[in-house]
């Protein structure tokens, strides 16, 4: 994970523990990706504190690879100012590690964290758990 922030940035770390993960396949295909969606509840832990649901889909390549992408919403608090935001997440998995990016989604912030901005990374195991990192500024 990055260093530490670019200029005028805050840096929030933490961890997610997930409390639910229900991966659905969908558009099977013999001879092509396996698709899926995954529906996750997450618990964030550190200087993100709160609840998150995402909906996530995934392209599984091979038993190793696959890609994935998604929307979650996170209901809690940044370094203790409270709402609501959203964020948008890409990655890829090597077996069951995960890492990518996310960044929060313009204009979706409420209550003390509106105008929110940021981008940051995160890596995981999947359907368990996983350290983050997110530079976040106010628009």
């Amino acid at each position: 994970m990055n260093a530490r922030p670019e200029p005028g940035r805050v840096r929030a770390q933490g961890k997610i523990n997930v409390t639910s993960y229900d991966p659905q396949r969908y558009g099977e295909s013999r001879d092509g990706p396996a698709l899926s969606r995954i529906h996750v509840e997450e618990q964030f832990l550190g200087d993100i504190e709160g609840e998150g649901v995402a909906e996530f889909l995934q392209a599984q390549m091979s038993d190793d690879s696959a890609s994935i992408v998604g929307i979650e919403r996170v209901a809690g608090s940044i370094h203790g100012r409270k709402g609501t935001f959203l964020l948008q997440d890409d990655g890829t998995t090597s077996g069951t590690e995960v890492s990518g990016q996310w960044f929060v989604i313009p204009d979706s912030a409420t209550g003390e964290l509106v105008g929110l901005r940021g981008e940051g990374q995160f890596t995981a195991q999947l359907g368990e758990g996983a350290d983050i990192i997110l530079d976040y500024w106010f628009a």
